[in-house]
């Protein structure tokens, strides 16, 4: 079967914005012919969304995505596919009964402490809470945080919620986790500092469709690379000499013969209310231990300026659980241990031999990336690597 199939130019393995942004390119500066796989029955990766019936919110199904990024390659490139709205990410807190505003600032701390401190008394304040942990480098997250922002606040709204989001011990996990803590010594409380930011004004998937409207760019969904009775699959096209983007995990591509590389990933519990807004904020986290979700996702309030398209007496929140990955499960999140970083390493330098192949996006490259940043290697990979394969 696969012998009779009449190839295209570039194969793309995974509908992401990595593998989307790559076909985009290559069909506007070559022309080639692109055919994308994935085996998920929808493109646009974990960024991708939906609009809920009942309540008429867009649902991001693999967790909240936010746009942002100063990057002004990137922010070009995203609007030539998509306007964006004028929302800017707020976190709060909820701790003993209270909530707060995120990251830590002056109002969090004048909060916590029932203080009026001004920013120089707030920065003496959180360095005398340091204790014996202040000017020190400790390799310890537990420590770490402690010397960052003081015992209490790190206590009260890191310790907790970092011990369920890794299901470890702070004291057990590397300092570099929270390396860039951030505490801001005035009331800003905006959660990114980029230049630009906002949601896709018709939500994420009407932006991802956009990108690929393209006769030359054909797909097949439901479709897995792996798969010898489909004719997209890694052994035929190795054989036609195909060159191939491939956006899954590494360690499956080399079907894991060095080990598995270890993730964490998320469960979502949906909860309906019959009310119009139950947080009255986007995103809620829950800093205590007695809580066993990390944060919760209330839709709606991403996109307020569709308040008319909304149902006013019904809202739809999910609540966040994180775990250990196994294989099967969503990877979300690399591990990223000196062990795991040692095994991708290996991964890495068999990659590199793979002459008609170019590894991308999270999962190919075992890295965390927000979508600003998966852009911006997708545009730089379609220059320095996919377009010389097409060239030849």
């Amino acid at each position: 079967m696969a012998d009779a199939v009449e190839y295209p130019d570039l194969v793309i393995v995974g509908a992401g914005l990595f593998g989307l942004t790559i076909a985009q390119q290559a069909v506007e500066h070559t022309g080639a012919r692109v055919h994308i796989i994935d085996v998920r029955d929808h493109i646009g990766g974990n960024a991708y969304s939906y609009i809920d019936e009942e309540t008429g919110a867009e649902i991001h199904k693999y967790g909240a995505h936010l746009f942002h990024t100063s990057n002004k390659r990137v922010w070009d490139y995203v609007n030539r596919f998509t306007t964006f709205t004028n929302y800017v990410h707020r976190v709060y807190a909820t701790h003993d009964g209270e909530v707060y505003p995120l990251p830590i600032n002056l109002g969090t701390i004048n909060q916590f402490f029932h203080a009026h401190c001004t920013p120089a008394q707030a920065k003496a304040l959180i360095e005398e809470q340091a204790g014996e942990l202040a000017g020190t480098d400790p390799q310890n997250l537990n420590d770490k945080g402690i010397q960052l922002i003081g015992r209490p606040l790190y206590e009260a709204f890191i310790k907790n919620y970092t011990g369920k989001q890794w299901q470890t011990d702070p004291s057990e996990l590397p300092a570099a986790i929270i390396k860039r803590l951030p505490v801001r010594f005035n009331y800003d409380n905006r959660y990114f500092k980029d230049t630009w930011e906002g949601l896709p004004t018709d939500g994420y998937t009407k932006w991802m469709e956009r990108m690929i409207d393209d006769p030359r760019i054909t797909v097949s969904l439901k479709t897995d690379f792996f798969d010898e009775s489909q004719p997209y699959n890694k052994k035929a096209l190795l054989a036609a000499g195909v060159p191939v983007v491939y956006t899954g995990p590494v360690d499956r591509y080399f079907d894991y013969e060095l080990g598995d590389l270890k993730w964490r990933t998320v469960d979502f519990k949906e909860v309906r209310y019959d009310e119009g807004d139950h947080f009255g904020c986007p995103v809620m986290n829950f800093s205590d231990a007695d809580v066993p979700y990390t944060r919760a996702i209330e839709f709606k309030n991403f996109n307020p300026e569709r308040a008319a398209r909304q149902n006013p007496d019904k809202t739809v929140v999910w609540e966040e659980y994180s775990r250990f990955a196994e294989r099967g499960d969503e990877p979300y999140y690399p591990v990223n241990t000196d062990a795991d970083k040692a095994l991708y390493a290996q991964y890495e330098a068999k990659a590199a031999a793979e002459t008609k192949v170019v590894f991308g996006g999270r999962l190919g490259t075992y890295k965390y990336y927000d979508m600003h940043n998966v852009i911006d290697t997708a545009l730089t990979a379609y220059e320095e690597q996919v377009a010389p394969l097409l060239a030849k």
